[in-house]
């Protein structure tokens, strides 16, 4: 007896869309995103540090750290980057990692997609810039979409305090520059 094709359960997913306005023109804002040594100073969730940052900033290249939770807790993170425009907008696949660049599952949740599509986009406002960031499951399955859509509110909290962990380093950063 043949069985037709059912098919797969289709979930639709909601992206999710955070943006911040920086008090700090766009050129500082985009090296606070792009060179190493800055975003190892501000990148990630609060009470984490930024460790082993290493960015290849073209099409195909890579960025690849470790963020070290309070209690010691590892987790390597990698993005593969798709569009780079200087000052402008920043496009890649988001994943998990391990130390060797390899990708890997969330290591708290396994449900979470294997790999993210960000968007995030660089305006300058006068002397200030608005960024915003765009995520969308790539290439995930239903129920992978379904946690990210029931996610929102946690990544809402997790770049909300990177976002305000940037301002500080933004803050620091213009002060600086005007002495």
């Amino acid at each position: 007896m043949n069985t037709p094709n059912i098919p797969a359960e289709k979930v639709i997913a909601q992206p999710f869309i955070i943006t911040r306005e920086f008090d700090a023109p766009r050129p500082l804002v985009w090296k606070a995103w792009t060179e190493p040594e800055r975003l190892q100073q501000w990148f990630g969730p609060k009470g984490f540090t930024t460790k082993a940052v290493k960015i290849d900033l073209r099409a195909g290249g890579t960025f690849h750290c470790c963020l070290c939770s309070p209690d010691g807790m590892e987790m390597w993170g990698k993005w593969v980057f798709r569009e780079v425009k200087p000052q402008e907008r920043l496009v890649w696949i988001h994943s998990f990692s391990d130390k060797d660049g390899g990708v890997t599952r969330h290591p708290l949740n396994p449900n979470w997609p294997l790999e993210l599509l960000t968007e995030t986009t660089f305006v300058e406002r006068g002397n200030k810039t608005v960024v915003t960031l765009k995520w969308t499951p790539f290439q995930a399955n239903a129920e992978e979409t379904r946690t990210f859509n029931g996610a929102h509110q946690s990544m809402t909290q997790g770049w909300g305090g990177t976002f305000e962990q940037c301002t500080d380093y933004l803050k620091q950063q213009t002060t600086k520059e005007t002495k």
